[in-house]
């Protein structure tokens, strides 16, 4: 059976272990560099960036989930997520704190707007037949991609979900709702027929 985590450190940690139950996959939170033995992807969910980094501080997680990464580890980054994959931010808001890196992106954070500026757009995914209705919170922005970063999903002509290799990043919340294909075309990628 295919084992996915999930980043537990802090925010929407929750509703992606949701999504992967419905889909009939075994899951587990990760806080420790421990809980990602044995397993075959890992989820990076929305929340706050900073307190993500800032937990993660002084440990030995990043480290480990970069060479899981480096080995091919399928990884996807959603809202704050996208911004610990990304190999460059816009500014340097996160305090020099470490990052994942991995993702051939540069992301501006909240470039979406405050909280009050939420919105849900239906957006066109590579491999989907019908739009996709996409939340963005607080979301960043890829501003742009290098040549072997494909962009599987725009919204008015700007990247907000893209794959290199076995990373993929995205603005946009997908564990918000009730539709669990952008979470099946990633676990598609794992092997996992849903």
């Amino acid at each position: 059976m295919v084992r996915v985590g999930v980043l537990a450190l802090q925010g929407a940690f929750r509703e992606h272990l949701l999504m992967l139950g419905s889909l009939g996959v075994e899951s587990r939170k990760v806080t420790r560099s421990e809980h990602l033995a044995d397993l075959d992807g890992l989820i990076l969910p929305g929340g706050e960036s900073t307190a993500m980094v800032r937990i993660a501080s002084g440990t030995d997680l990043f480290a480990r989930l970069r060479e899981l990464m480096a080995a091919g580890l399928p990884v996807f980054g959603t809202c704050a997520g996208l911004i610990l994959l990304a190999d460059r931010l816009s500014d340097d808001s996160l305090g020099g704190y470490e990052r994942l890196g991995g993702l051939d992106v540069t992301v501006a954070r909240n470039a979406y707007g405050r909280q009050r500026d939420s919105f849900t757009a239906p957006i066109d995914v590579a491999g989907l037949s019908d739009p996709f209705q996409a939340t963005f919170i607080r979301a960043p922005q890829i501003l742009d991609a290098g040549p072997g970063t494909e962009v599987l999903a725009a919204h008015e002509g700007r990247a907000v979900l893209v794959r290199q290799n076995n990373v993929w990043g995205g603005s946009f919340h997908p564990e918000l709702g009730q539709d669990l294909r952008i979470h099946a075309e990633f676990l598609h990628r794992l092997g996992v027929a849903v």
